[in-house]
């Protein structure tokens, strides 16, 4: 099961991680977003332990989507040792994603 990530539990569980992150910004009205959403769900099993993967609704968290400059979704954003290494803008293939959680994991 994912994370969920809001202001309040976003220094503790993304910025203090002591393993990476993977944030998935996303709307529930957004196609795209839905479409992606259980291959984050599996993604957050497979990777339990060497990545932690969890969203952030933007409706909701909007200060924490401004803190990012988020203006497309979906996006993912990928934190290492509490700093952004790589941003992806749009759905993607399953193998895409799984390329860059290896490579964030490593």
């Amino acid at each position: 099961m994912e994370f969920r990530f809001n202001e309040n539990n976003y220094e503790n569980e993304v910025i203090k991680s002591d393993i990476p992150v993977m944030i998935d910004f996303y709307a529930e009205w957004c196609g795209p977003c839905r479409m992606m959403s259980p291959l984050i769900e599996q993604f957050a099993t497979e990777y339990a332990g060497k990545v932690k993967i969890g969203k952030v609704n933007v409706d909701e968290e909007r200060a924490l989507a401004m803190k990012f400059g988020i203006q497309s979704i979906p996006c993912f954003v990928f934190i290492k040792d509490g700093k952004v290494t790589d941003t992806v803008v749009g759905a993607m293939p399953k193998e895409a994603l799984n390329r860059r959680l290896e490579k964030l994991a490593a």
